[in-house]
């Protein structure tokens, strides 16, 4: 099997590092993204912007503990932020969760594009 190529910005390839720090936090976040209902509530955070516990529930059809189990991987995976309102938590996606997982997935800069086989990934900021 050949080993993936990146390449930076100027379009240079380069082999992919892999200190292990950032390999324990890409497990972690792969980890929590396993899971298709955590995926669900990061679509519908996506989609809906800030949302309760239990509005999040209601649209799962779970009960407040999972959903609270759910919300509290994918913080700690910085996936996700919340603020609390008087007892009520709410919860919104974090947009430096995503830049984390980059960073951590490419600790030498994000590459414009990363090729696997048949399969190639093309990255853009906006």
């Amino acid at each position: 099997m050949r080993a993936p190529i990146w390449e930076n910005v100027l379009g240079k390839a380069t082999a992919a590092p892999s200190p292990d720090r950032s390999i324990r936090k890409l497990s972690d976040i792969f980890k929590s993204l396993a899971d298709e209902n955590r995926l669900k509530i990061l679509f519908m955070l996506s989609e809906n912007g800030e949302m309760s516990v239990s509005a999040i529930g209601k649209q799962l059809v779970q009960s407040q503990p999972a959903v609270s189990h759910h919300l509290t991987q994918l913080k700690s995976t910085g996936l996700v932020d919340y603020r609390r309102e008087g007892k009520f938590n709410y919860y919104s996606l974090n947009p430096a969760g995503l830049h984390a997982v980059l960073d951590n997935l490419f600790p030498g800069g994000a590459p414009t594009r990363l090729a696997l086989g048949n399969v190639e990934i093309a990255f853009k900021k906006k």
